[in-house]
């Protein structure tokens, strides 16, 4: 049932934001889609089984097991559940951000996380381009906070729900009209916001952290409200890594265990 949801929803935005995209692009790709989806969905299709083959269900099943043993934060506290609901979304969300941040920082989790940057375009596929061991990192560490926060297993649900949808939309290759960018943005994080995270200019690149709310941004000093190039000619990807023969599916399966190169 939880695995029916998340995907039932991924797929419904997913071909919304595929269609937006398709009608009114905000950036001209420079790769073109059959050379790219192909190696981003089949990376979302790869990650996919190796999760529901091993740990797939893990964050939500952590939470059922922590409401049984009565363990975890919300689970000990006399608060009401829609309470313990709000407040799970929130603080999993922080640590989200809280994780991404690590992810450029800490040199060995920066080789996973790179298989994300590497692409030199972005639209929402860029939004599935992980590497598998990233993916399952991601999981063990969303299982540890589920329990210590004793997480209701329907805010669970609905964190993944929300997240999956949001990395979708802010990698959107779309624009929206300057009022309602800005109104967004102050709330969620938007394809532009987000945009310039993927720059290759490294400042912009160490900046806008957040996949969903944009507020940890602003709140820890890390955002980036302007990337110094138009977002619709601003360098996408990483600098190192230039060469499309590289960043197919196997070689962005090899890409972590490769010699680093300098930033």
């Amino acid at each position: 049932m939880e695995a029916m949801v998340r995907l039932g929803v991924f797929l419904g935005i997913f071909v919304l934001m595929a269609a937006w995209e398709g009608f009114r692009p905000k950036r001209q790709l420079s790769v073109e889609r059959r050379r790219r989806w192909p190696v981003n969905l089949g990376l979302a299709v790869l990650n996919v089984g190796v999760m529901r083959l091993s740990i797939g269900a893990a964050a939500w099943l952590a939470a059922n097991w922590a409401a049984e043993q009565h363990i975890g934060l919300f689970n000990v506290m006399p608060v009401p559940r829609w309470l313990s609901i709000a407040l799970s979304l929130l603080l999993l969300d922080l640590a989200i951000y809280a994780q991404h941040i690590a992810a450029h920082r800490w040199r060995w989790f920066w080789r996973l996380h790179q298989v994300h940057h590497s692409d030199m375009d972005f639209d929402t596929t860029t939004a599935v381009r992980f590497h598998p061991l990233e993916i399952m990192l991601s999981m063990l560490y969303k299982v540890a906070l589920v329990v210590l926060l004793g997480a209701d297993p329907v805010g669970v649900i609905a964190f993944e729900v929300i997240l999956n949808g949001c990395a979708l939309f802010n990698h959107g290759n779309v624009g929206l009209s300057p009022v309602v960018e800005r109104g967004l943005r102050y709330l969620i994080v938007t394809p532009d916001m987000h945009r310039i995270h993927h720059s290759a200019f490294q400042p912009e690149t160490d900046s806008n952290y957040g996949f969903s709310l944009s507020c940890w941004d602003r709140l820890f000093k890390t955002y980036c409200p302007q990337a110094r190039e138009a977002q619709a000619t601003m360098t996408i990807g990483l600098s190192e890594f230039r060469e499309s023969a590289e960043l197919g599916f196997v070689g962005l399966l090899v890409l972590p265990f490769r010699r680093p190169r300098s930033r």
